[in-house]
């Protein structure tokens, strides 16, 4: 029989493991998915779609994604992750794979809006977060916010990577290459991994969950009844709104504002970046300055990278495109982590991934009307003016939950 000190630190080398699991997957989800605002403007100019066409495409994405992310959480808490993960892989590589050969709306609806949406769902931050909630107690928060800044790293590599197989080649090879290249990697998940393990939870866990399944613990029916989950899905809802109506299109901007293609991609990869280190820390700043005064700080600095822009409008310059980048970054992910952290929290219990799921749909959701928005508004006004207010009134709206909602204004 193994002595504790020996299942402590085997708990402890898995935790990080499954950490580095959740990390890997999202980075690779995320951000292959989100590589579509590179292929935006050859999409356009090889097939002549208007803009609000081919952002619908994200958004259609980012709907599926929403609708399945409760169900997600489902099938993640009655079959556990290998099976969640390993589809969800082969479903973002092969659609990859098969947008090499699109030539119509309707088959990208279908690829990149449905099958990735589908895939990404599978491989987020639903089974992440309730996998993560099986390995980490205390630093529960950290954990998640490293796991959330996988997707500013999949920015950082894939989304330039992308726009330099696009100029090198076109953009059907780059999506063959992706393609390809997540196919390769499906069948080491699937069979070199101590799934059982991975699966069971630390000791700690296991104990809990022996005894929520005795009292019941949190619910899902449970859940949609109390006001801090309605708090969080308002707060989810209007934070991706404002920030995808920027995001999807912000290459495009860059470009039309007159930089280079490869510079705006690189700006799009420092955001990248940015986030990711301030995801990172997400959890020591709640720690230090407490959750609501970290997350109504992030909204003000979203709402100053947004002003940044109007700037650029007006007058692009490097200096400008530096504070955006340097602003705007900072901000872009710090919500995510944060809110997830507290629904674990609150909802703590073996039905928590259903929970995290249902929330996370009103996620998705705004993030695909924002991703819609921002393409209609830009049609409409001929500009990116509009979509910038529009942006900027949804941030707004964002923060408000946390000030009205008394379990969110006083959660510690």
């Amino acid at each position: 029989m193994a002595a504790p000190n020996d299942d402590a630190e085997r708990d402890r080398r898995t935790a990080l493991g499954v950490l580095a699991l959740c990390f890997v997957l999202n980075m690779l989800g995320r951000g292959i998915g989100d590589t579509y605002t590179v292929f935006l403007l050859p999409l356009q100019q090889e097939f002549g779609w208007a803009r609000a066409q081919l952002t619908s495409v994200y958004s259609v994405y980012l709907v599926v994604g929403a609708c399945v992310a409760p169900l997600v959480g489902q099938v993640f808490d009655r079959i556990g992750p290998r099976w969640v993960y390993g589809a969800g892989l082969a479903g973002v590589a092969s659609a990859f794979f098969l947008a090499a050969s699109m030539a119509h709306p309707w088959q990208f609806y279908v690829l990149i809006g449905v099958q990735i949406g589908i895939g990404v769902a599978m491989t987020g931050m639903v089974p992440a977060s309730a996998l993560l909630a099986r390995w980490y107690r205390a630093r529960l928060s950290v954990a998640l916010g490293v796991a959330f800044s996988a997707v500013g790293v999949g920015a950082i590599i894939f989304v330039p990577l992308t726009q330099w197989l696009v100029q090198s080649y076109d953009w059907r090879t780059a999506y063959r290459v992706l393609g390809g290249a997540l196919l390769g990697m499906l069948p080491l998940l699937l069979l070199a991994l101590p799934w059982r393990r991975i699966a069971a939870g630390h000791s700690g866990y296991r104990a809990e969950r022996d005894r929520h399944a005795q009292g019941g613990g949190s619910t899902l029916s449970g859940a949609l009844r109390t006001r801090i989950f309605w708090g969080m899905a308002a707060a989810f809802f209007c934070t991706a709104a404002g920030m995808f109506t920027i995001i999807v299109q912000l290459i495009a901007f860059l470009i039309d504002a007159g930089f280079s293609p490869l510079a705006a991609a690189g700006a799009y990869g420092a955001l990248g970046m940015l986030s990711a280190a301030s995801v990172m820390s997400s959890g020591f700043l709640c720690e230090r300055f407490g959750y609501r005064q970290t997350i109504s700080a992030s909204f003000v600095g979203s709402a100053a990278g947004m002003a940044l822009m109007l700037g650029i409008v007006a007058r692009p310059s490097v200096a400008l495109l530096g504070g955006f980048v340097a602003v705007f970054g900072l901000c872009m992910g710090l919500r995510g982590p944060i809110i997830s952290t507290i629904c674990a929290r609150r909802f703590a219990g073996p039905r928590v991934a259903s929970i995290y799921g249902m929330l996370f749909a009103t996620n998705a959701l705004g993030a695909a009307f924002g991703s819609l928005m921002g393409g209609v508004l830009h049609d409409l006004s001929g500009g990116y003016v509009a979509g910038i207010g529009f942006a900027l009134a949804f941030i707004g709206l964002a923060s408000l939950p946390f000030w009205t909602v008394k379990e969110l204004r006083e959660f510690r």
